[in-house]
């Protein structure tokens, strides 16, 4: 209808941001484990101010804040912050949003040039005694893993770092990547870069991809790193001429680029795919001249519109195997569906990765409604082929869950798993705690917060003893 208002649903409902910075003690129910003692630390972007362009804003472009959940002899409190990069404070000391969605050069404001920028809202992970903060173009931002406030940018990396680092359980040291590296935004370039257990770097290379994309993730196993390069392209030309500076270009194919960890990036092999997009891999391993990498595939890139501006498909992840086969001459991924049912954030116990797992847990939407609907908490036994699930009802969601071992010595698998759901009927969330192989049976523990903590991310748990 004419004159009608329409709210953009990134700004709305659970999206919406929540701008207080809080400290809560929660209420429990249930027991937490008196073996549990940590913090499970969560982010996701929360704007500072009302967007620029309002109808245009793209829920990956908010400022980071951070959620932490920390646990000890059987309590829970809480705390949040926000992630003082740069542009948080620039636009903090101007009281209003200055820069444009996403970056886009076309809609920021004049007074936001030459400012590092940055939003450090997509993932938050503890390496070297340090909590960093990450996002897809700019460094790490350190913040306090006890009061969360903000330290700076960590420029131990001698550049920017993209949002998914790999941390080798064995030797502790971290691999890592970025992408769109150059002087140009939305360029091919790309880094690929390891920093030591003790959080000095190590190595950085910079190599060509095949053409821009948005590389959200990678895969790593204990000899070999992978960098998918998938057709949701960047394009500068597009985004100057008013056209979404991400989108979807099926025509470009994909690939996969696969290199020995300890190799020059001058090696690198290209497999190939059909067009399709992986924001999150669960793992990587290598076995008999192959490498073996769980991801969580869609046919057409979600939340992005096509090249031409126009509105993209719908579209889930279903977890699938690619097959990568180093001793032939062939340069096809073999592709093999593990499950059925539409699912998200995919998880391993962190004491695995780089190695061969069994046990998955993810985001599901049993109803496979192809909307990225988090309505349960799927676990994964690839041994057996059995699936569990923990479903939600009353319309509550789910975020990304993340497994605790019991000891560093338990078994795979032996642990907790936590999850923070929102209760839409209340408006508000809670952090369940679960039996990490016992999912049907619910919740062991639930530690009920006031008010709502807003879609996010990702989450990672850190021993702070």
């Amino acid at each position: 209808m004419d004159g009608e208002v329409r709210i953009n649903p990134y700004l709305a409902g659970n999206f919406a941001p929540v701008r207080s910075e809080d400290d809560f003690d929660l209420k429990v129910q249930g027991e937490i484990p008196s073996g549990l003692r940590g913090a499970l630390f969560r982010i996701g972007p929360n704007p500072q101010f009302e967007p620029r362009d309002p109808a245009n804003h793209h829920w990956f472009g908010g400022d980071g804040m951070v959620h932490g959940f920390y646990v000890a002899d059987g309590k829970v409190s809480y705390r949040n912050r926000y992630c003082r990069t740069p542009k948080w404070e620039l636009e903090h000391e101007h009281g209003r949003a200055l820069f444009g969605s996403m970056g886009n050069p076309m809609t920021t404001d004049p007074l936001a040039q030459g400012n590092e920028g940055g939003t450090a809202n997509t993932n938050i992970l503890f390496h070297a005694g340090k909590l960093l903060a990450l996002e897809e173009a700019h460094y790490p931002l350190q913040m306090d893993p006890r009061t969360l406030a903000t330290i700076g940018y960590d420029r131990e990396f001698q550049g920017k770092v993209t949002a998914h680092p790999k941390i080798d359980a064995r030797t502790g040291e971290m691999a890592w990547f970025a992408y769109s590296v150059g002087p140009m935004p939305l360029s091919a370039g790309m880094s690929y870069g390891v920093t030591n257990a003790d959080g000095s770097l190590k190595s950085r290379q910079d190599f060509q991809a095949p053409y821009s994309s948005m590389v959200h993730d990678f895969m790593v196993t204990q000899n070999h790193v992978l960098f998918p390069v998938l057709p949701l392209t960047g394009s500068l030309e597009r985004a100057m001429g008013g056209r979404p500076p991400y989108a979807w270009e099926p025509e470009k194919g994909s690939y996969v680029g696969v290199m020995r960890r300890d190799a020059d990036v001058s090696t690198i092999r290209w497999f190939n795919t059909e067009a399709c997009y992986v924001f999150h891999p669960l793992n990587s391993w290598e076995e008999g001249g192959k490498i073996f990498c769980d991801v969580m595939r869609y046919d057409v890139a979600p939340l992005f519109p096509n090249a031409d501006g126009s509105a993209g498909d719908k579209a889930a992840a279903r977890l699938v195997r690619w097959t990568f086969d180093l001793d032939s001459a062939s340069d096809a991924i073999k592709e093999t569906p593990l499950d059925d049912i539409d699912g998200e954030f995919p998880r391993v116990d962190p004491r695995v990765e780089t190695l061969k797992h069994r046990h998955g847990w993810y985001a599901a939407d049993p109803s496979n409604s192809k909307t990225i609907r988090q309505t349960a908490i799927a676990h994964l036994d690839l041994q057996t082929g059995q699936r569990q699930l923990y479903e939600l009802t009353g319309g509550d969601l789910t975020s990304e869950p993340v497994f605790v071992p019991r000891s560093a010595d338990a078994p795979e698998g032996d642990g907790w798993l936590t999850a923070v759901v929102w209760r839409a009927a209340e408006n508000r969330s809670d952090l369940l705690i679960f039996e990490a192989l016992d999912l049907a049976k619910g919740p062991i523990a639930t530690a009920n917060m006031p008010r709502r903590m807003p879609f996010g991310f990702h989450g990672n748990w850190a021993n702070l003893d």
